[in-house]
């Protein structure tokens, strides 16, 4: 290959369609049209004499020399952002995008404060967010498809790096003048109420709450199972339903809505923020995750 006729845009072009496996998607991502990538994709299957990226049934697959490209051009480009980025990175005159993975309640609970902080300290920060896809953390992360994970701890993986921001605990609403919510609500009282529960994974009327509840002797009754927690506060408000739902999702109620602690219940959920080796030198990414650790109340992570 003719060394000389390769500049770093086509670099940076084949990382991206490689990443994003579809022209449109790249052009996109590189803030360039169609065509232009296309060009630039002719130009690189002429200078590696290899078609790199072939149709396929949704998109495009790589080529064998394509995936043997893939790491060595990351790894390469990573080194050369955090070096370029490591000297003048000031949040007020940034322009990053970062993509954060997370459910629809973290959205709310962290994402939405996030974004509040940086548009007052980095308004050149632009944020996209993705649906969380759990078995596809560490290979979107790696391929730079996503930069932050916002989740569960996940078992320890050697690539990726991760930050305990806070224990989750829950709540549970129900509308203002419910005939039978109060607080001190017994383990009995609560059990006999009609609930909606959320099941990410659609149709399940069974959590982990309901086989601690079957280990102390009673059964709560479940009339529907939700795929959001985002729409549960909704359909209580308007309903005698009730439902646990995590604490910082409702950090302001609304007047229709009484939370009520119930300490007998243990269940609870840790988030932490994951991140992939790739970006834990970079600045701006450092920044970010300080930024997120801040604004969730979390304490400060080593560098």
């Amino acid at each position: 290959m003719d060394t000389s006729r390769l500049d770093l845009n086509l670099l940076v072009t084949l990382e991206a369609l490689l990443a994003e496996r579809n022209v449109t998607r790249a052009a996109a991502r590189l803030h360039l049209s169609q065509p232009a990538v296309s060009a630039q994709l002719a130009r690189l299957r002429d200078l590696f004499d290899d078609p790199l990226l072939v149709p396929a049934r949704r998109g495009m697959t790589p080529t064998a020399k394509a995936v043997e490209l893939a790491g060595p051009l990351r790894a390469a480009l990573d080194q050369l952002r955090t070096t370029l980025e490591a000297r003048d990175f000031d949040p007020a005159t940034a322009d990053l995008t970062v993509t954060i993975a997370c459910s629809d309640y973290i959205q709310a609970a962290v994402v939405m404060p996030l974004v509040v902080a940086l548009r007052a300290q980095a308004p050149g920060v632009r944020v996209a967010v993705r649906h969380l896809m759990p078995d596809l953390i560490e290979q979107q992360l790696a391929s730079g498809e996503t930069d932050l994970v916002l989740t569960t701890p996940q078992p320890a993986q050697a690539h990726l790096r991760a930050q305990h921001l806070f224990a989750e605990t829950y709540v549970l609403i129900g509308r203002r003048g419910h005939p039978r919510l109060r607080p001190g609500l017994s383990i009995e009282a609560y059990a006999e109420l009609e609930h909606v529960i959320v099941s990410p994974s659609g149709g399940h009327f069974r959590t982990p709450v309901d086989e601690g509840l079957a280990a102390l002797g009673h059964r709560r009754k479940v009339v529907m199972s939700a795929a959001s927690f985002l729409f549960i506060p909704e359909i209580v408000a308007a309903s005698d339903l009730v439902a646990l739902v995590p604490r910082r999702l409702l950090r302001d109620p609304p007047a229709r809505l009484v939370m009520i602690d119930v300490p007998w219940l243990a269940e609870g959920f840790d988030v932490s923020l994951i991140w992939h080796e790739r970006t834990h030198g970079h600045a701006g990414q450092r920044w970010l995750r300080a930024l997120i650790a801040e604004v969730a109340g979390a304490a400060p992570s080593a560098p």
